[in-house]
Parts: C-alpha cells; sequence; structure tokens
C-alpha cells in the first residue's frame, strides 16, 4: 500500500515543515549528540523523558550525567542524591529508584554496559518497549520502531494504521514500513507532532500532507 517513495516524501515534507517552525530536537536526540550516542546516556534520558517536557528532560540529564558519568558511578550514589539531580523531572522520586535499581543491575549482570538487544534491555527494571527501543536506535543504530504518543497519535490520524495502544503501534508499523525509516520515525514524529500535528486542534493549515490526510480522530484544527 506504501511504497519507498510514499514514505520518503512524507519524511522530507514533514521534516521540512516542522524546520520552519524552529522546533529543536528533541531532548533524548540532543542528548544523544551531545554525548557521541553513548548507550548509557541515552538510557537515562529516555527514562527522565517520560512524562517530562523536553527543557526539562535536558537539563535534569546534563545534571545527572555530570555527577554520575558511567554507570559504577550511578551505581554508587544513593537514591536522595539521583532525586536532587533530576529534580523537577516527572515522577522523579520514583525514577530516583529506577535507575538507581537498573544500575545495580547493570552492574551485576551486563558488566556495567548497556546491553545491546530489545530482550536484554526489557529485562532491566521498569524498562519498557519504547524505553528499550529509543536507547537501541540512538545508542546503537539498531532499528526498531519507537512509539510514543506523537507516533502513535499521526500514524493514526494519517490512516497508516489503526490501533488502540503504542504497543499495538509497534508490530503495525513495522509490517508496513521499510527499515530505513524505523530509526529517525521517533525523531521526526515528536517533532511534528510538537509544531504541526499538535495532540489538540493540529495546525493542518501548515501540513504539507493536508490534502490527502483523513484526519481520523481529529474534531478540530487550524
Amino acid at each position: 500500500m506504501y511504497d519507498e517513495k510514499y514514505w520518503d516524501d512524507i519524511f522530507t515534507s514533514f521534516s521540512a515543515a516542522a524546520a520552519e517552525r524552529g522546533r529543536p530536537l528533541p531532548s533524548v536526540s540532543m542528548m544523544a549528540a551531545t554525548t557521541g550516542n553513548d548507550p548509557y546516556a541515552v538510557l537515562v534520558s529516555t527514562i527522565l523523558s517520560l512524562r517530562t517536557k523536553d527543557e526539562v528532560t535536558l537539563a535534569s540529564s546534563e545534571r545527572l550525567l555530570a555527577i554520575a558519568p558511567d554507570v559504577r558511578t550511578l551505581d554508587s550514589l544513593d537514591e536522595e542524591t539521583i532525586r536532587n539531580a533530576i529534580y523537577p523531572a516527572g515522577f522523579y522520586k520514583r525514577k530516583a529508584s529506577q535507575l538507581k535499581a537498573i544500575a545495580r543491575t547493570l552492574v551485576e549482570k551486563f558488566g556495567s554496559r548497556v546491553p545491546g538487544t530489545q530482550e536484554e534491555l526489557l529485562s532491566l527494571p521498569g524498562v519498557g518497549v519504547k524505553t528499550a527501543n529509543l536507547t537501541l536506535n540512538l545508542g546503537f543504530n539498531i532499528p526498531a520502531i519507537c512509539v510514543d504518543c506523537h507516533v502513535h497519535q499521526i500514524a493514526n490520524r494519517m490512516g497508516w494504521i489503526s490501533t488502540k495502544s503504542p504497543e499495538e503501534s509497534v508490530k503495525a508499523l513495522e509490517a508496513i514500513m521499510p527499515v530505513r525509516f524505523w530509526i529517525p520515525l521517533n525523531e521526526l514524529l515528536v517533532t511534528y507532532g510538537q509544531t504541526i500535528c499538535l495532540p489538540v486542534s493540529p495546525l493542518c493549515s501548515l501540513c504539507p500532507q493536508e490534502a490527502c490526510c483523513p484526519k481520523n480522530g481529529v474534531q478540530r484544527h487550524r
């Protein structure tokens, strides 16, 4: 149904439209870029990004990585120190406990390294498919579709898929999208969802695909 040219056109047009709005890269992508795509930094910042605004995620990640630049150092910190470093990230107390538990697991089971397979990443405390796949993407350059709220919503709005949850969306997108688009998909649609295809009242008049978009689930747009 969707050939390579279709996806090339989507990625090119969405990228150009988002760039005109001047939105910076998502926080995890920025952390990856500034740390040389370090899997540890990517994993930490991805965990902090959940239910947290980009600017807060970036600042919290930078503070934590400044005092815990590697797994062993993070493992040596007490939870209060971690909490203070990542505050005011959403659910910072819970995330401090999770990060401490992850660091202990990495030291005990993975030689103080972040593993490079989805199965191993999912074995870490509290790590789900989204976090695992984004770590694979940005930390290891391994193709995996990472679906957050923006990816899930835009993919359904565009009519590419018809799913009820991000977990379903991962499988549905894998079935229709060539592998070479899997890594850049999350970064593109997160940026697009923050600038044009907004969760509420999207700016359809600015979208280059407006004429062919079925606008599934959209009740009001501008």
